[in-house]
């Protein structure tokens, strides 16, 4: 299924139903607006410039690391910053190969084809893509059997930016095709209160000082996180008819969420309280976890491990999972030998 082609636009804030807003005027739309992740920033700045320089596309580029970090936000600011239109398509959607060749001979020379999940491209459509990327040409095979022939049409010069949350999955041959290989990793606090005054500009909102805080404090270290939760209290302030986002309404939003001061949702307690309580803290096997929570494997290991392995609250270790001292006192739980007795009583 062929990418929708978006036109890069100017910087500016159109009139447009209030959803449209929220969705897409949060985003940032260049480089003063994206804040954090600075070495990737200087490094994408370089090679940006330099392929400006040469009047060249820029290679291809593979953005990589947890979801919501910006990994889309970047290739739109990639596309604006070389002047070129980007289409947006992902690794799903395409396939069959014939779906790949009707993306790629429409695209124009220097534009940007932005592939997400590009780990989940089928073998098929990945095999074609290598001539596409390495010497920009398509080979179509017209025919079957013994009659069957190749032909080769040569393509505009191109980037394809990758975005994959689990980079491991991706084959060796496409990998190392994208001369470009970035890592996104989580944000401090501190960038994520500026992008949350930023997206507080935007929308209107008053945010106090102290609120703010709180609300990176609590965003995962994530982007997409924090302005989901600014715009959940935005919609608790309005139900409330209070003017400001201050910590009162953060307090009374963030219980009925049921998000605690490290960010941590129901879903996160109940792994964490499983293992102390059913499994004396661990270690225990994936397999077995995820049957004592009734939840899907890949929704632990994708969802639900990385932020507590990434604050310490739990560990991975060669017989399973295991919590961490950190946890039982996160949790207000006793640990070690009275932790056990109490899970047997």
């Amino acid at each position: 299924m062929p990418g929708k082609q978006i036109p890069i636009q100017k910087n500016k804030i159109k009139d447009t139903p209030e959803e449209e807003i929220l969705f897409t005027s949060l985003r940032a739309s260049d480089w003063k607006e994206f804040f954090g992740q600075s070495k990737v920033k200087h490094s994408l700045h370089i090679a940006l410039t330099a392929a400006k320089k040469r009047k060249e596309p820029v290679e291809h580029i593979l953005l990589y690391g947890p979801p919501g970090l910006g990994k889309t936000t970047l290739s739109y600011i990639i596309a604006k910053e070389m002047g070129v239109n980007i289409r947006i398509t992902s690794g799903p959607a395409i396939e069959r190969s014939g779906d790949l060749a009707s993306i790629l001979t429409n695209l124009e020379h220097g534009d940007v084809l932005f592939i997400d999940e590009v780990h989940r491209l089928n073998k098929v459509v990945e095999e074609t893509l290598y001539p596409a990327m390495e010497d920009f040409a398509l080979d179509i095979v017209i025919g079957k059997g013994p009659s069957a022939r190749t032909l080769r049409l040569d393509l505009p010069k191109f980037t394809i930016i990758g975005a994959t949350t689990r980079i491991g999955l991706m084959s060796a041959p496409l990998r190392d095709r994208f001369g470009i290989v970035q890592r996104l990793n989580f944000y401090p606090p501190e960038d994520l209160e500026t992008i949350i005054v930023n997206a507080a500009v935007k929308l209107n909102l008053k945010v106090e000082s102290n609120a703010t805080g709180e609300l990176a404090k609590r965003a995962r270290g994530t982007p997409r996180i924090a302005l989901k939760l600014l715009k959940r209290a935005r919609d608790f302030a309005q139900v409330k008819e209070k003017g400001n986002i201050d910590d009162t309404v953060l307090t009374e939003a963030f219980g009925l969420l049921e998000i605690d001061e490290l960010g941590l949702d129901d879903s996160d307690r109940r792994l964490l309280k499983a293992l102390i309580e059913k499994h004396q803290g661990g270690p225990v096997g994936i397999e077995t976890l995820a049957a004592t929570l009734s939840e899907d494997i890949g929704t632990l290991e994708e969802v639900i491990e990385p932020y507590l392995m990434q604050i310490g609250l739990l560990k991975r270790t060669p017989r399973g999972r295991q919590v961490t001292e950190k946890a039982y006192r996160h949790l207000k739980i006793k640990s070690g030998y009275q932790a056990k007795q109490k899970s047997l009583l």
